[in-house]
């Protein structure tokens, strides 16, 4: 079982990260710090089966690096480490230092899994199809990005000075260069979506990132906003900020309808079934990230009519996220249960 780990399980402390956030934000502090301490937890147990995984299995933990399907999932550990990072911002009085150490954590492990996987694909020597080697999960390498742009948004607004200005530097570099890796990496997808054929089991719940990869870059943008009145190279950039901000949420708003027309084919008319998979938290985490993006850009560029739209998706993120809880729960309990019913068997018998 730990051979088979997904690197994409760090998906749930993203998801739960966000969703703790954007309840924070909407004033409902005792569900966000609920999530926060299951979110820690979360984040601990994964880092220790990761750790056991590498060290029992390291043939297995490295060779998924170089596979197209499963090895964005490591950028999960990106990003749910540094929304867990900005968690320690928003809900703890004294989590500076710790936001910082996680930060730390959370860039190394960006540059070392960007050049690592985009290398091992680069020079592999037998490749999938397009049609069999991209999907959803290839825009983690975005959403990795820009959750360190957020984070170091985020510690700028709390580092006057030139420190400030460094971090919104890099927040501003980091921001861009997510969304030129968007570019590139959602025209593979849609070019997927329209010229090949695509069968249920094709589309897996990653491919809300697709939603999820420009509501977090909305959120960042939003952010950099909010700190250009103290940087006085974001705020000669102001009109920029706010134009690209908006085309992202813009884009991100595009996809659900499409996702969710999506989702109906799939489960509806094609009959896919419902069972849990971590890919799931893939899902959540869009709906927390588009409350906590459209309420932050609607309060730095005051578009009050776009008020509605935090409290709806964060209602959608709580339902998904309780529902894909209740999904692990049970794939954890199956084995108990099984164990049970044969010694009950045996004792019958």
């Amino acid at each position: 079982m730990l051979a088979e780990l997904s690197p994409a399980n760090f998906a749930m402390v993203m998801a739960t990260g966000i969703v703790s956030v954007a309840a924070q934000l909407h004033g409902l502090r005792t569900v966000a710090l609920a999530l926060f301490g299951l979110n820690a937890a979360a984040w601990l147990a994964l880092c220790v089966l990761n750790a056991l995984r590498l060290a029992r299995h390291p043939a297995r933990f490295f060779g998924d690096m170089a596979d197209h399907l499963r090895a964005p999932g490591y950028f999960t550990a990106v990003a749910g480490t540094a929304v867990l990072a900005g968690q320690c911002l928003m809900l703890l009085s004294q989590g500076g230092e710790l936001a910082v150490a996680l930060g730390a954590i959370a860039t190394a492990l960006w540059a070392a899994l960007v050049y690592a996987i985009f290398a091992a694909f680069t020079v592999k020597a037998e490749k999938p199809a397009l049609d069999k080697g991209i999907s959803g999960g290839w825009l983690l390498a975005v959403v990795a990005t820009q959750s360190l742009a957020v984070l170091a948004a985020l510690l700028a607004e709390r580092s006057p000075g030139p420190r400030g200005e460094a971090l919104d530097f890099v927040a501003l570099s980091l921001w861009l260069f997510g969304g030129m890796l968007y570019i590139w990496i959602i025209s593979l997808i849609f070019y997927r979506y329209t010229f090949f054929r695509l069968l249920p089991g094709d589309l897996t719940p990653p491919y809300w990132i697709n939603m999820g990869a420009m509501a977090i870059s909305t959120l960042a943008g939003a952010q950099l906003v909010a700190n250009a009145s103290a940087s006085p190279l974001l705020d000669s950039m102001r009109p920029f900020l706010k134009g690209f901000t908006v085309l992202y949420w813009a884009t991100g708003t595009w996809w659900i309808p499409m996702l969710l027309v999506l989702g109906v084919w799939r489960y509806v008319y094609k009959r896919h079934p419902l069972r849990y998979d971590p890919l799931y938290w893939g899902a959540v985490f869009p709906l927390g990230m588009y409350s906590a993006g459209t309420h932050r850009m609607a309060e730095v560029l005051s578009l009050d009519f776009l008020a509605f739209l935090g409290p709806l998706f964060l209602a959608a993120a709580l339902a998904a996220w309780a529902a894909t809880f209740c999904g692990l729960a049970g794939r954890l309990l199956r084995p108990l249960r099984s164990r049970s019913m044969r010694k009950a068997g045996a004792n019958h018998q």
